[in-house]
């Protein structure tokens, strides 16, 4: 069974073509909408020229992907695709799951209004309708695997008209990977999911936490939108409110520049003065740059809390489990989380922790109360194996 897994960005097509299990090509088209995007792909793990070219819209880069797929002897024809799976970012309060791409899913006019960034999901799928009108196509929400959270965890204390009216409350996002690597650390753990207590860490250049109890998802870290939550890369993450009208007042700024400013000019990037590639500040870090070092300080200590708000509420935790791009590959910033949790009975073997770079392992200390883990993410796997649930489940 072939399946398309497409990921539209604001700029950019990502996608990875599965045969069954296995990811047999993928490949990236970035600066669309320009007269030099760039085309890279990998076939049958095997990484292949790069082409630089004319790509005016998302339209045109799926089909420049369908091309490709024919030329490099993958897709002798459309039909041969048995399934699409696209990444949605935001599904609004109406999917608590995987859905069918239909009309329901394509007039989803609340989750756009809610994440106007992430309209150009919606942009893919429509394209992706066009160009390959017979195959079933399948939305993998972000936001899905939340939707378990209790009242309690996702409301707002704000009067409950917004919530009702406006749907506003909390929805978090990175589900797709929280649910794979809580699953994947369950096998690991030589247990069941409903067996176990998580908390999952996705930290990227954007990051989010989940606390996971027995399979499912009772809170998380990123709000109505992903600003919320940890610091990240040019995000602030949790701020008091009132900065926002302070800001609007003192430095005369509109309301869409105060979110461009805590959305891409904050975070690591705004306390370090540096870059907001950690690696980077960790680099200047080492050279005895202050700034550089707070920066480090107060990324682990937003974590920390989290970590222990999570634990609190489950009742204890398992495992804790590091993923995405600085989880899997900073054993710097792993040891500075987890340095602060000795209260926890956290005990990280040092070593162990030093030597792992984007590989699975348990990096837990001989006596630790909870086991650490590293997880690489596998997003669009998971987005697969969502779209083949949801076609089989159709069928039935």
């Amino acid at each position: 069974m072939l399946i398309l897994v497409i990921n539209c960005g604001s700029s950019s097509l990502k996608y990875t073509l599965f045969k069954h299990e296995q990811e047999i090509a993928s490949g990236l088209v970035e600066r669309i909408g320009t007269e030099t995007a760039v085309y890279t792909r990998q076939v049958r793990g095997k990484k292949q020229s790069a082409l630089t070219m004319s790509v005016p819209n998302h339209e045109r880069a799926i089909r420049l992907m369908m091309e490709y797929l024919g030329r490099d002897n993958l897709v002798r024809r459309p039909e041969d695709i048995e399934a699409v799976g696209h990444r949605v970012a935001h599904g609004g309060p109406n999917f608590t799951d995987s859905a069918l791409v239909d009309e329901r899913v394509r007039n989803n006019q609340i989750a756009r209004d809610l994440a106007p960034l992430h309209q150009v999901n919606y942009d893919g799928i429509e394209a992706a309708l066009k160009l390959l009108p017979q195959q079933p196509q399948v939305a993998v929400f972000d936001t899905a695997f939340h939707q378990t959270m209790p009242a309690k965890a996702y409301t707002y204390a704000l009067p409950y008209r917004f919530f009702t009216e406006l749907k506003i409350r909390k929805y978090g996002f990175h589900g797709t990977s929280h649910k794979y690597v809580s699953l994947r650390a369950a096998q690991l753990l030589k247990k069941t999911a409903r067996r176990i207590n998580v908390i999952t860490l996705h930290l990227g250049n954007g990051s989010s936490l989940a606390a996971i109890q027995k399979g499912k998802c009772i809170d998380t870290s990123m709000g109505l939108t992903p600003l919320a939550g940890v610091v990240m890369g040019t995000r602030s993450g949790d701020i008091d409110p009132a900065i926002v009208t302070y800001l609007m007042e003192k430095e005369g700024l509109s309301a869409a520049e105060v979110e461009n400013l805590l959305n891409k000019k904050s975070g690591i990037l705004g306390v370090s003065g540096i870059s907001n590639d950690l690696r980077e500040v960790i680099k200047q870090a080492g050279k005895g740059n202050a700034r550089a070092k707070l920066c480090l300080q107060v990324l682990a200590y937003s974590i920390q809390k989290y970590i222990g708000a999570y634990h609190a509420i489950l009742g204890g935790v398992d495992a804790l489990v590091f993923t995405a791009g600085i989880g899997e590959k900073s054993p710097m910033v792993r040891k500075l989380i987890c340095d602060g949790l000795q209260g926890l009975g956290v005990k990280l073997d040092v070593g162990k922790n030093r030597k792992t770079i984007a590989q699975e392992k348990a990096i837990h200390a001989a006596g630790s109360k909870i086991k650490i883990l590293v997880i690489p993410t596998r997003e669009e796997y998971m987005i697969a194996q969502e779209t083949r649930r949801i076609i089989h489940k159709a069928k039935k």
